[in-house]
């Protein structure tokens, strides 16, 4: 049944031309892409560490101010083979008019205003089956929710409830390159009422300065380490953000505490529990010419036996060139505390608006800390991607 939903989307997808149309006429909308990507590692043995093609199809569909929408992949992996086949990413129904704006189905929920670090946007959990060597857009799992927001001309009120949490998808198969090893993971919580998630966010927009605050009751998405054993547990976060553009720069910050927070413990038998503290500043510069750099760096301080301090930022350079058919740009992981990096080269060549050809290496070093399991998967990679 799901391969025949995919077939019915892929035939739909025809170019068609965009006309006016009046609210009560119905909408449709079709999108989608190809992208084939191949990754091999630049040390011994030199061998595969991916190898995928998937065919993503989108379809709305809307008429006034309701609609639905659908967004699925067809995946083939090569190395992977459990991840070969029908990919349900988002399917969502919507209503919006001046003022509410409602989902409710499966869809992908961020929050705050980091790049590519979590702090309050931890709604949506991620899949690391190939760690961080995908897009990451790509690997953001999508929640089964309600959210409703309820925006004025300088604030925004949102609200979300999700019945049944996801959570991160991590690679214990030791067949696959990217395995932490065969860790066992308890069962995810029971599916029942007061297992749910439910939060809210308020955003003000400012002249000069645009902030949020939030709560959200939780779990630790990420499976903590207790005895030897994956573990989830209840959590609260409060957290905060604010953007302030300043010229040529955008000064960003974002706070969590993270309330009874799980905490790993090797030998404990029951799960430890301790609040943390979770801070993020960032600097945005687009310096001109095409050029445009970020850097941030956050700060993890937990209250727990000896309190524990923990650092992580990243780093993005990013230059266009060729009227702007070129793009070239370096994303990097930096592990303060334990020393490891991850660094992403990389080239995007646009032979026309559909086609886009890209190249890079993945860089991975570390004797400890969480980029230590890869400091032997530094890979060349290549992905070829026509949008439709």
């Amino acid at each position: 049944m799901k391969r025949l939903i995919f077939i019915s989307l892929l035939c739909c997808m025809i170019p068609r031309p965009v006309t006016a149309q009046d609210e009560d006429s119905l909408g449709v909308g079709v999108k989608g892409f190809v992208d084939s990507y191949h990754a091999m590692r630049t040390g011994s043995p030199n061998d595969w560490m991916s190898s995928r093609t998937r065919v993503r199809g989108e379809v709305s569909i809307e008429k006034g101010g309701s609609g639905a929408f659908v967004s699925a992949n067809l995946v083939y992996n090569a190395i992977l083979k459990d991840c070969t086949g029908f990919q349900l990413r988002e399917a969502y129904g919507y209503y919006s008019d001046g003022h509410w704006d409602l989902r409710a189905g499966r869809q992908i929920i961020v929050w705050g205003v980091a790049d590519g670090l979590r702090l309050t946007d931890i709604i949506s959990p991620m899949d690391y089956t190939e760690f961080l060597a995908q897009d990451y857009d790509d690997i953001r799992i999508p929640v089964n929710g309600l959210r409703m927001r309820y925006s004025a001309d300088k604030w925004c009120l949102e609200a979300v409830a999700i019945p049944v949490s996801s959570f991160f998808e991590l690679p214990t198969d030791v067949t696959n390159p990217w395995s932490i090893g065969p860790i066992p993971i308890e069962a995810e919580p029971e599916h029942k009422i007061n297992n749910m998630e439910y939060g809210g966010r308020l955003s003000c927009f400012l002249s000069g300065a645009d902030f949020s605050i939030s709560a959200l009751r939780t779990w630790n998405k990420m499976p903590v380490l207790c005895n030897n054993i994956g573990v989830y547990r209840r959590m609260t976060m409060l957290g905060a953000d604010i953007s302030v553009p300043l010229g040529q720069f955008v000064v960003r910050g974002e706070a969590a505490e993270y309330l009874d927070e799980a905490q790993t413990a090797m030998t404990s038998q029951e799960v430890p529990r301790a609040n943390s503290t979770n801070v993020l500043l960032g600097l945005d510069w687009y310096a001109g010419n095409d050029w445009s750099f970020s850097v941030q760096y956050a700060h993890k301080y937990v209250d727990w036996g000896a309190p524990q301090n923990t650092g992580l930022a990243t780093f993005r350079a990013t230059k266009t060139l060729l009227n702007n058919t070129l793009s070239l740009q370096d994303f990097a992981y930096i592990d303060v505390t334990d020393g490891g990096i991850y660094n992403r080269l990389s080239a995007d060549y646009a032979i026309n608006d559909q086609l886009h050809v890209l190249l890079g290496y993945d860089y991975f070093h570390g004797d400890k800390g969480s980029f230590a399991i890869y400091a032997h998967n530094s890979e060349v990679w290549m992905k070829l991607k026509y949008s439709f």
